[in-house]
């Protein structure tokens, strides 16, 4: 006797929307993956640009000075002609000129010489010495990284910087503060503080790390609480602009591109089935940060070397208090004594002997010392 075999629809309606939810979450995980690669391609892909430009992050960009400049409370203006320029400058700002080879015309030169404001002028050509700076001649050609060896505070706290092949200057008839031999000179003008420095070196994203550069950039261009950037990276008046490596790129390859990401694409969703049930995996060890801290105390404290947890906690401190400071990493220990103490209102004594003082005899004076740091760096911090 034949039987005949009926299917359950139901267990058929069941499969079909388990089968969906299964290609559900694949899909949406590669798209949330893919919209995360491509904001971290953006926000992580390098900027190209001119020399000096503040938005460029190749090693003659500016990009680094500019947005330390701004993480410390200096409103950084970007000038793109003479008139952004003239829009933008007001007493007491301070005019950064750079990249003045484009300044080519006399009459933008002497609009740029009207505009209220200090003037900071790196590297600048004969041109614009003769327009901005006309007491100034050039000095023999320099390659040297030395001290300041002037008076001036902005170098001072910099201490040694290294400039690569520079310019110096010499004045007629004026009294001026010349450091670095000449490479830097400022002096006063017509109720305006004039600045020349003869190298954008030290400026770059490439210069910052040498020496004292990037203390010496800092106190140059954060001198005033609004900075006016002006590198102009073309002749101004001219509308032709340099052609971009994208734009030498044939149109078949971006379709190539594009049909490859979607085979990858593709591939993935194959690749991403669901083979077998999901596993259970045992975590990895999960150590705390404050364990480690608490460990290495402990070491310190059973070989009662107070002497290397006391130079440790002034050394962490000191590697956070002179980028505030605007001091170089090897500025000596009066300046940065006399420079926190200012900061904070601190007396002098007191810094000094909590900063750079003798190890501490018992463990109650340690303890005492991190408090006093601590507090020092606090009243640095948030005067």
């Amino acid at each position: 006797m034949a039987t005949d075999t009926v299917a359950d629809p139901a267990s058929a309606t069941v499969t079909t929307p388990r089968r969906r939810r299964s290609w559900r979450w694949p899909v949406l995980t590669l798209v949330v993956l893919a919209v995360i690669a491509v904001i971290s391609a953006y926000l992580t892909a390098p900027r190209p640009g001119f020399r000096m430009d503040p938005e460029s992050t190749e090693p003659d960009g500016a990009h680094a000075l500019v947005t330390l400049l701004r993480d410390n409370g200096v409103e950084v203006v970007v000038a793109d002609t003479i008139v952004d320029v003239e829009q933008a400058a007001r007493p007491g700002t301070l005019i950064l000129v750079a990249e003045s080879q484009f300044l080519t015309d006399d009459a933008l030169l002497d609009r740029l010489a009207r505009a209220p404001g200090d003037l900071l002028l790196a590297e600048p050509t004969a041109r614009t010495r003769e327009a901005l700076t006309p007491d100034l001649r050039k000095g023999s050609a320099s390659d040297f990284d030395s001290s300041p060896d002037c008076i001036l505070r902005e170098a001072n706290r910099a201490g040694s910087v290294r400039f690569g092949p520079s310019d110096t200057y010499e004045a007629k008839d004026r009294m001026v503060t010349r450091c670095y031999d000449g490479v830097l000179i400022r002096y006063r003008d017509g109720g305006r503080t004039i600045t020349v420095v003869g190298s954008t070196d030290f400026m770059t994203n490439g210069g910052l790390l040498h020496a004292g550069n990037a203390a010496l950039a800092m106190n140059l261009a954060g001198d005033r609480p609004r900075l006016i950037w002006y590198a102009p990276h073309r002749i101004e008046g001219e509308t032709s602009s340099p052609t971009s490596i994208y734009d030498l790129i044939p149109r078949s390859v971006t379709w190539i591109i594009w049909q490859l990401s979607i085979v990858v694409l593709l591939v993935a969703l194959w690749k991403g089935r669901r083979i077998g049930p999901l596993v259970a995996e045992e975590l990895p060890v999960v150590v705390r940060a404050s364990e480690t801290v608490e460990g290495r105390g402990r070491l310190y404290r059973s070989r009662r070397a107070r002497d290397r947890a006391a130079d440790a906690l002034r050394t962490a401190t000191l590697q956070r208090l002179l980028p505030r400071l605007g001091l170089g990493a090897g500025a000596p220990a009066p300046v940065v004594v006399t420079t926190v103490a200012q900061r904070s209102g601190a007396d002098a004594g007191f810094v000094g002997y909590h900063l750079f003082g003798p190890p501490p005899a018992t463990d109650n004076d340690l303890l005492q010392l991190a408090r006093a740091l601590d507090e020092i760096e606090r009243q640095v911090t948030h005067p």
